[in-house]
């Protein structure tokens, strides 16, 4: 047990300051998943096998897995807004730090103050670890337990109703969306209709293929926003030169089929 915290224990600290620490989103919830993993082997070092596989399942397998999906979704390189949209968010950050900080050290002064029954003895009254943590958490602790799903119900509740938008201007109808855009058409000169398709050529047509104009230049709007940030665009100049050499091989055989005629 010794040999598992002294391995587990430095790399849970070094997770725990790359969550803080990391300013790309990514590294700092993989930070939180190797402090989880490290956690759960602490739980399976204690012999706690219960708490062990919910460490693994629920919140390594569940919760963070969510956390990356978000990510996934929204983009690594995402810039987050400097501006503050919440008055007094940075007073009350540093007020729940200090509480925190607190409660830490409380906990952990009590935890090496008092004397150690160990994993054995706090669940051998209770029949095993399963039952103990039953009996805490709807026996001594089934009030704090229960306010705790109420806060997350609530939390998920005022969540929609923060991420649900309300809609300030009329919705537009079709006619008025067709003059809105011939009205962008005479003034900055936007096309009307849809956005063009990709490339086509002779050796790819993915989407990250650029279309070309009639002189040749490349249709920016051709090619999605996000593969254009990401660096996922083809080199349209190498399949133009593919392209070429396609057709000017064509244009051989035709000339050599018509010599043999």
């Amino acid at each position: 047990m010794n040999v598992v915290f002294w391995i587990c224990a430095p790399l849970m600290v070094l997770g725990g300051l790359g969550l803080i620490l990391f300013r790309k989103a990514v590294y700092s919830a993989l930070s939180l998943a190797l402090t989880m993993v490290c956690l759960a082997a602490l739980y399976a070092s204690l012999e706690a096998s219960f708490l062990f596989a919910i460490q693994i399942i629920v919140y390594t397998g569940a919760v963070l897995m969510l956390f990356l999906f978000v990510l996934m979704m929204v983009g690594v390189d995402t810039p987050d807004s400097i501006v503050e949209t919440i008055k007094g968010q940075r007073i009350l950050a540093a007020v729940g730090a200090l509480g925190l900080l607190g409660l830490m050290i409380f906990s952990i002064g009590g935890a090496v103050t008092a004397p150690s029954i160990g994993m054995d003895g706090a669940t051998v009254a209770a029949g095993g670890n399963v039952q103990g943590v039953a009996q805490l958490l709807f026996g001594r602790y089934v009030w704090v337990f229960e306010l705790t799903s109420a806060l997350l119900i609530t939390a998920a509740v005022g969540a929609m109703i923060l991420a649900h938008a309300q809609r300030t201007k009329p919705k537009l109808g079709q006619r008025a969306q067709a003059e809105q855009r011939m009205k962008a058409y005479a003034d900055r000169g936007d096309h009307p209709g849809s956005l063009p398709n990709s490339g086509v050529y002779a050796t790819g047509n993915s989407i990250a293929t650029p279309a070309l104009l009639p002189d040749g230049s490349l249709a920016e709007a051709s090619i999605s926003t996000t593969l254009a940030e990401r660096g996922a665009q083809v080199d349209s100049t190498r399949l133009r030169e593919l392209t070429a050499e396609a057709f000017a091989d064509a244009q051989r055989v035709r000339n050599e089929e018509d010599e043999e005629l």
